[in-house]
């Protein structure tokens, strides 16, 4: 199973996150990619170590860069870039995040790589965008995304710390667009043969996100207020605990329509004609009040009881707010294709699925994340370098992986 993006060659100068996992969807996909790391490493690989001691693996590595091949290079030496630029003179597709200054020291920013190869499609995520002050500005996706964009300040509860972004959020939103981007530049380059520059960054991918609110801000003047769940007007849209203290979540955004269903589920379908919460407006007023009763008749039952009930209400919505151990035990986790199955030479391994199926050209991965430097001599062999490898391994210029 290739993907349908099977026969393009991918070129990588991705660290971190960001860069790495757009071209690990394009792996995913059914791409060649080709991962340049420096002589270290990408600096991912130092998660196995940073998040749990010595791990025996990193899962977080292996997210992003499953089914690659990976090349060790100095880039810092003219060998090193000319073997680079070698490979990228034979890619449909160059990935990278790296800061725009250092492409520049390197000649491998868009100006100058896309001179010397104008069919190229060369893909570019920043922190905060190719122009303005803050282009070459460091950033993470806590920094950009999270903080800069407002997301973080829009989650904040008034009085409260703002809370922490979960790992790799802004990255993977990222990474998601730059593939997307990829494909329609290939689409593009396939009828017109042109290549040409494109880029997102973790700052844009922020407002995105926040584009809900952002767009009220700007076309009304107004921002919306941080939800706090003891005064939502509409108690069908809100968030509750069962008995047991499972968390669940219902969803009734169109207030008059779905407040029958909740009143019947919460046994009280007198509240249906009480004329104290006949309307949404008057529901609201007494907001406060109405939860702190619905909070206490969902403590009366388990959530395993109350979904028997909730399953009597065709218009009633809701989920599980969901742990990582109850994600996994979640039978839909697996019917929606959350894993997907890695060979690892003995058998398989089981991470997350990228989250897009092809129905026509559906895709596999072909392999765990390679070693550092594990496909040097592979790559430098099938660019007619074979008599040089022994060479460029011994000035450093290349490396492989340590003996064991």
């Amino acid at each position: 199973m290739p993907g349908p993006l099977d026969g393009v060659k991918v070129v990588e100068i991705g660290v971190w996150i960001a860069g790495p996992a757009a071209a690990g969807i394009l792996a995913d996909w059914g791409a060649d990619v080709i991962k340049i790391e420096p002589l270290g490493g990408d600096p991912c690989r130092l998660f196995r170590q940073m998040l749990g001691g010595d791990m025996p693996t990193n899962p977080i590595f292996e997210m992003d860069n499953r089914s690659k091949r990976s090349i060790a290079l100095d880039l810092t030496t003219e060998a090193g870039r000319e073997i680079a630029e070698e490979l990228i003179s034979e890619a449909d597709v160059l990935v990278t995040n790296v800061r725009l200054a250092g492409l520049e020291r390197l000649g491998l920013d868009p100006d100058s790589i896309r001179a010397r190869h104008p069919e190229l499609i060369y893909a570019a995520i920043t922190g905060y965008g190719m122009e303005g002050d803050d282009a070459d500005r460091a950033a993470f996706d806590i920094l950009a995304f999270w903080a800069r964009s407002g997301i973080a300040h829009m989650l904040t509860s008034p009085g409260q710390d703002p809370p922490f972004q979960r790992g790799g959020m802004g990255d993977h939103n990222a990474g998601l667009a730059a593939a997307g981007a990829i494909s329609a530049a290939l689409f593009h380059r396939e009828r017109t043969g042109e290549g040409q520059v494109l880029s997102t960054s973790l700052y844009r991918e922020g407002i995105y996100t926040l584009s809900f609110d952002l767009s009220i801000t700007l076309g009304w003047g107004l921002t919306l207020e941080t939800g706090k769940r003891e005064m939502m007007r509409n108690p069908a849209n809100n968030n509750y605990a069962a008995g047991d203290g499972r968390r669940f979540w219902i969803v009734g955004l169109e207030a008059d329509r779905h407040w029958p269903p909740l009143a019947r589920v919460l046994g009280r379908p007198e509240w249906i004609d009480d004329e104290r919460y006949a309307t949404a407006e008057s529901r609201g007023d007494l907001a406060e009040t109405l939860i702190a009763d619905i909070d206490a008749i969902f403590a009366t039952k388990t959530l395993d009881e109350w979904i028997v009930v909730f399953a009597t209400e065709a218009d009633f919505f809701w989920a599980p707010v969901n742990s990582p151990e109850d994600l996994l035990a979640d039978p839909q986790f697996y019917a929606a294709g959350g894993l997907v199955e890695v060979p690892d030479g003995a058998g398989s391994t089981s991470m997350i699925a990228t989250p897009v199926d092809f129905h026509g050209t559906p895709w596999a991965p072909r392999s765990l994340a390679p070693d550092l430097g594990e496909h040097s001599r592979d790559i430098l062999t099938e660019l007619g370098m074979g008599e040089q490898i022994e060479g460029l391994l011994a000035t450093g210029v290349v490396g492989e992986p340590e003996a064991s």
